[in-house]
């Protein structure tokens, strides 16, 4: 849904003399302008993680840092990219110190005592500051994950304990000043990464296409004029903000509560735990993490950057699509995280994984709106999966990297099945073709397919996971392994089935075969010649699996989703195999 098909609500939204008409056209053309960056960065990248999986997510920003518009990203960075510019102007670079043609750049998790700043050491935010007629009215923001930043693992693969073993953390400074490139700035960057050419193309690019910016939001406001344009900024922020509330209000008054584990299999001392208490009152609501476990000696600590950012997302999955993406979405929400604790780190917590309290975020906001909302949210995904391999190519004897963030299944909703082997929620990233893995690395992927019966049973079935193999061909490998929901398996909602957890099995059928014993590991080494195999897992279900249309069960059957077997046992249908004729057994 478009502002354009509520012309009426717009109006009464808009502040000034702006008309619906216009607002639409200057909301359209600020996405244009977020999506033409971030394109400009995939054409332009030589890391697979950008030009294949297009990790790198464009916004553009008020003078004060506000969301204005985005491209559709990976959301975990979308919604940081402001929160880690505010932080920026607040503390260490008031808005009076920005000048025309400036780039500044920041990678570091912790600024002025908080983790209100970038994602982990990895993603790499840019900043350029937008001017008109002299005056600063707004900044573009990219948010790009490199490659290789240092750190005591290729990659910052690995268990690390602290944030001093992820890699050259740099402070907000300007890389290129008044147009001017800093050399030395670019120098101590590619002087602390283990892939120096593929970082410097590929933050060149990032600088470049950020920049690009200024002249479209030139031409726009030529054409607008700048008070119409400042006027359209702070209405399309207020339109967001009030139709956020009106769905917020449909929602019943209360205080709903869930926890959701992290660690299940007990690796590095888990079961740790995520708690929250959402209390709704009127158009506003409260996220109240109290209670939630405190921060841990390893990787997976989630800045509060990235907590605001995954709540941020679920309400937008809440409230729906037809509301315009930007600040004013955030206006009715109030975010309690202890500071030190899993959901709020402090320094030197190591962060490089927070994903995976992240996703947990996701499904622990999911569950406690599931009481209040059913209709509205959606059963547990497959959680934070990543697959590295890193290895030493026997023809040139450099150390490469290959792999992806995994997909999985995703939870089904109160109206549609969950969608089948996709990177979930707050990653969002593509998935990379074999192909282009084994340009890029020595590796033979064997196999990639649907994995049967992983989708959680359900009125609505869960997303069915995966089963992905390949064989090291390289030298000296080393896996970097992370996969969720091995034990507390991913939860159905309203009567459906939980779906099917993950594993990890090296060399399957072979006299060496082994399954890792955690799903989430530190840098596991391997030897040429070795296969990963890695079973992803399944959705939850929503509803009753009994009310489940027979033709839907035939059809999963027939697409080997679901099989004869948990057909019969879990839907109640028996399926022939060869004519794929059905009944129900109550029939």
């Amino acid at each position: 849904m478009h502002l354009s098909e509520n012309l009426d609500d717009v109006a009464d939204a808009v502040t000034g003399n702006v008309d619906p008409v216009t607002l639409e056209i200057v909301r359209n053309a600020l996405v244009a302008i977020a999506q033409r960056i971030t394109r400009r960065m995939i054409r332009s990248a030589i890391s697979f993680i950008v030009k294949e999986m297009e990790d790198c997510s464009a916004s553009i920003l008020d003078a004060k840092g506000q969301l204005l518009a985005e491209e559709a990203g990976p959301p975990i960075q979308l919604n940081t990219v402001g929160i880690c510019l505010q932080t920026i102007l607040k503390h260490t670079m008031p808005p009076e110190t920005w000048k025309p043609g400036d780039i500044v750049i920041v990678n570091d998790p912790y600024i002025a005592g908080e983790s209100l700043a970038a994602t982990h050491t990895n993603d790499y935010l840019a900043y350029s500051p937008l001017f008109f007629d002299g005056q600063l009215i707004g900044f573009s923001g990219l948010m790009v994950h490199h490659l290789d930043i240092g750190g005591m693992n290729m990659a910052t693969r690995g268990w690390g304990t602290e944030i001093y073993q992820e890699g050259l953390r740099l402070p907000a400074v300007k890389v290129v000043s008044a147009g001017v490139l800093q050399k030395q700035i670019l120098e101590i960057v590619l002087n602390n990464t283990r892939t120096p050419a593929t970082l410097e193309n590929d933050l060149l690019s990032q600088i470049a296409s950020v920049g690009i910016a200024q002249s479209d939001i030139h031409s726009l406001f030529q054409k607008y004029g700048k008070k119409q344009m400042l006027q359209c900024f702070d209405a399309l922020l207020d339109f967001s903000e009030r139709r956020t509330r009106d769905e917020i209000s449909r929602i019943i008054d209360g205080e709903y509560e869930h926890q959701e584990p992290v660690l299940d299999d007990g690796a590095q001392g888990g079961p740790h735990y995520l708690r929250l208490k959402v209390i709704k009152k009127g158009s506003e609501m409260t996220f109240d993490f109290t209670g939630t476990d405190p921060q841990i000696s390893g990787p997976i600590n989630s800045p509060l950057a990235t907590t605001l950012s995954a709540v941020y997302y679920v309400m937008r999955c809440i409230t729906g699509s037809g509301i315009p993406s930007n600040e004013g979405c955030k206006r009715p929400l109030k975010i309690i995280a202890e500071p030190g604790t899993l959901v709020n780190a402090r320094k030197p917590a190591a962060v490089y994984q927070r994903m995976v309290v992240c996703h947990s975020i996701v499904d622990l906001v999911m569950g406690a709106l599931a009481k209040a909302a059913p209709d509205r949210v959606m059963a547990d995904s497959c959680g934070c999966l990543y697959n590295f391999t890193y290895v030493t190519n026997p023809t040139t004897g450099n150390r490469v990297l290959f792999g992806e963030v995994v997909p999985g299944g995703l939870g089904a909703t109160a109206f549609n099945d969950g969608i089948n082997v996709m990177a979930c929620h707050v990653t969002n990233c593509h998935i990379p073709p074999m192909e282009a893995l084994e340009i890029e690395a020595p590796v033979l992927y064997r196999r990639r397919e649907f994995q049967t019966d992983t989708g959680g049973a359900g009125r609505y079935r869960g997303g069915v996971g995966q089963v992905l193999e390949y064989q090291i061909l390289g030298e000296q490998p080393m896996l970097a392994h992370t996969s969720q929901k091995s034990v507390s398996l991913p939860q159905g909602i309203e009567g459906g089935f939980p779906g099917d957890g993950g594993r990890w099995i090296i060399n399957r059928g072979g006299e060496d075969e082994r399954t890792l014993p955690y799903a989430i590991g530190d840098v596991e080494p391997l030897r040429t010649g070795d296969t990963v195999t890695h079973h992803t897992p399944g959705g939850g279900g929503y509803g009753d699996p009994r009310q489940r249309p027979i033709e839907s069960i035939v059809e999963d059957v027939r697409a080997g989703l679901v099989s004869v077997t948990m057909a019969e046992i879990q839907y109640g249908v028996v399926v022939d195999p060869r004519t794929y004729e059905a009944r129900r057994l109550d029939t």
